[in-house]
């Protein structure tokens, strides 16, 4: 991987001129080789990583496995893009092992979330079944703790 990409990647707030000065590079060729690199669909986005006990998010989440019957001449691929279309899906993984693909939602409510398993996706012709895990606690997201603190593993010392 580019080292570039990897700067991005760990962290895409970096600045032109931070990057530049990290690459031994003008912020004018960062900046180009930024443009080129989302031009071509290299990078398709930019997130920020959240807390969302901190700004009092009250989104819910699950991760649902999904187990579906591969189209011919399509593969898993166009029943997985038809998934992925949905506001409610947050990522979509074709998986090896016990079920076809891993599909990450999120909605405002646990009822929100059932009725789009029920009445959306476990509806959709090739879905053979689904299995849901609601999320209930984030300890690290994308490479982020979550502020846990890290723990003392020292013994006390005693006279």
């Amino acid at each position: 991987m580019d080292i570039l990409l990897k700067l991005l990647r760990d962290d895409a707030s970096l600045k032109p001129a931070q990057l530049a000065a990290m690459l031994n590079l003008s912020e004018a060729e960062i900046a180009t080789k930024i443009r080129a690199l989302e031009a071509d669909g290299t990078i398709l986005g930019y997130r920020t990583v959240l807390n969302e006990e901190k700004v009092g998010g009250d989104t819910v989440r699950a991760v649902i496995e999904v187990k579906i019957t591969p189209e011919r001449g399509g593969g898993f691929d166009r029943l997985a893009e038809r998934i992925a279309k949905y506001d409610e899906v947050k990522t979509c993984y074709l998986m090896s092992g016990g079920y076809d693909l891993l599909v990450v939602i999120e909605g405002n409510n646990l009822r929100s979330l059932a009725t789009f398993v029920a009445e959306k996706l476990a509806t959709i012709q090739g879905v053979i079944s689904t299995s849901t895990h609601f999320m209930l606690k984030t300890y690290k997201e994308q490479g982020v703790l979550m502020g846990v603190a890290p723990a003392d593993e020292r013994l006390a010392v005693s006279p």
